[in-house]
């Protein structure tokens, strides 16, 4: 697939948005910090949404994303954002438990809603499994986490506990899916049965849509660079930078990693389509 910027952008700034503020709800936060962090986790979750317009072909019809709540991830995402972010403004000008629970209803719902928007396509392998919405929700709670460690030295600790499992379950992922066997074939796409088949054109002059927005593009070599670079800054850098007591920079080296993460997250994941297009994919 192809990594859009704009959706790696909402997915990894909503996410730290998400995670600062289960950090300092639940880490009980003195006022001052409570405040600061709020706010921060406002700008984060508000810088997200602003990106996700970018991947939009008709921004001034954003609000028609929210028709299809019944039956679209997507539709309920962007219910279910602003939502949150009333819940942490209200929090933040006074922090008691209602509006705290309320907050904390609302993350969670958000994290499911992200990642099930694409661990519901059960025809891409990578993405239909049960450790899409994990991965989505321990990352975010790790970004969080750092993050609010950058606000406080107490929540130190617990970054590094939180990334150490976040880092867990994203090798995880990346172990089931290098284990992945396509289910289609050539044969399966075109729809002709025979033993012996080879592709040798694509039957048009250039690109299309197709071609364009369902494969990434980039070389191998690329690809592999991206996923070194998440092995790297997810987790074992962020932490050796949090031991180190640069909670600050912590955050800022693995927010990079994530955005590497999310890019590989989309790279990763096979369209049966480039069975068709594969002359030019």
């Amino acid at each position: 697939m192809k990594p859009a910027s704009s959706v790696v952008l909402l997915t990894t700034l909503i996410g730290a948005g998400q995670g600062l503020f289960l950090a300092l709800f639940f880490g009980q936060a003195s006022r001052d910090v409570a405040v600061l962090g709020s706010a921060i986790s406002l700008g984060l979750l508000a810088a997200g949404l602003l990106a996700s317009f970018f991947h939009l072909g008709r921004p001034e019809r954003a609000w028609r994303t929210a028709a299809m709540w019944r039956t679209s991830w997507l539709s309920r995402e962007v219910i279910v954002l602003p939502a949150f972010m009333a819940a942490v403004g209200a929090w933040g000008l006074y922090p008691n438990p209602w509006t705290g629970w309320i907050g904390v209803s609302l993350a969670l719902a958000l994290f499911v809603c992200t990642g099930m928007i694409y661990a519901c396509l059960k025809f891409l392998q990578e993405w239909h499994t049960p450790l899409t919405v994990i991965n989505y929700t321990a990352l975010g709670v790790a970004s969080g986490l750092t993050l609010a460690a950058a606000l406080d030295p107490a929540y130190t600790h617990a970054a590094i506990v939180a990334g150490a499992l976040a880092y867990a379950g994203r090798l995880a992922s990346l172990v089931r899916n290098a284990g992945l066997r396509p289910k289609s074939t050539l044969a399966t796409a075109i729809g002709v049965k025979h033993p012996r088949i080879a592709q040798i054109a694509q039957g048009a002059m250039g690109g299309s849509f197709n071609t364009r927005e369902f494969f990434h593009g980039r070389p191998r070599e690329v690809v592999r660079a991206v996923r070194w670079a998440l092995l790297a800054l997810v987790f074992p850098v962020p932490a050796l930078l949090l031991f180190a007591g640069e909670a600050g920079v912590a955050f800022l080296v693995q927010f990079a990693g994530l955005l590497a993460e999310r890019w590989y997250f989309f790279a990763e994941a096979k369209h049966p389509q480039n069975l068709y297009y594969q002359a030019i994919a």
